[in-house]
C-alpha cells in the first residue's frame, strides 16, 4: 500500500486537512507512520477509515457514537457486527425521537386548548 501524505488523503476523501486533523484528535483515525519532521503518512485503510466515518454520519450518528462502533467494521470483515451495533444505536435514536415527538404533541395539543379557551373567553366578553 502506497503511503500518502494528508492532502493527497484529504483530496481522495473529499474531506479538509482540518477535518482529518480533529478526527485524529478523537481517535477515528491514525496515520500508519510519521517520517521526518513528523510528516504524517495514511495508508488505504485511513482512506477506507474516513469513508465508513462519512457512511455512518450519514445514518445520524454523532462521532462519539461511530468512535464506538468504527473498530467493529475492521476487525470483522462481514460487518455484521459493525451493522448490529449501529442498529442498536439507530433504534434508541428512533426511541428518543418518538419521545421528543410525544412531548411536542401534548405541547401542541397544550396550546390548541388554550387558544380555544382564550378565544372563548374573548368572545364571550366580546358579547357581554
Amino acid at each position: 500500500m502506497a503511503a500518502m501524505k494528508i492532502g493527497e488523503l484529504a483530496r481522495r476523501a473529499g474531506l479538509s486537512h482540518r477535518t482529518i486533523h480533529f478526527y485524529e484528535q478523537k481517535g477515528l483515525i491514525q496515520p500508519s507512520h510519521r517520517e521526518g519532521r513528523g510528516y504524517r503518512y495514511y495508508d488505504e485503510t485511513t482512506l477506507k477509515r474516513l469513508q465508513k466515518i462519512a457512511a455512518l454520519k450519514a445514518l445520524g450518528l454523532s462521532l462519539d457514537e461511530i468512535g464506538e462502533v468504527i473498530h467493529l467494521y475492521f476487525e470483522d470483515n462481514s460487518g455484521l457486527r459493525g451493522k448490529r451495533e449501529v442498529l442498536r444505536i439507530l433504534k434508541n435514536h428512533l426511541g428518543d425521537a418518538d419521545r421528543r415527538l410525544a412531548e411536542v404533541t401534548r405541547f401542541r395539543d397544550d396550546l390548541l386548548r388554550n387558544i380555544a379557551r382564550l378565544e372563548g373567553l374573548i368572545e364571550a366578553a366580546e358579547h357581554e
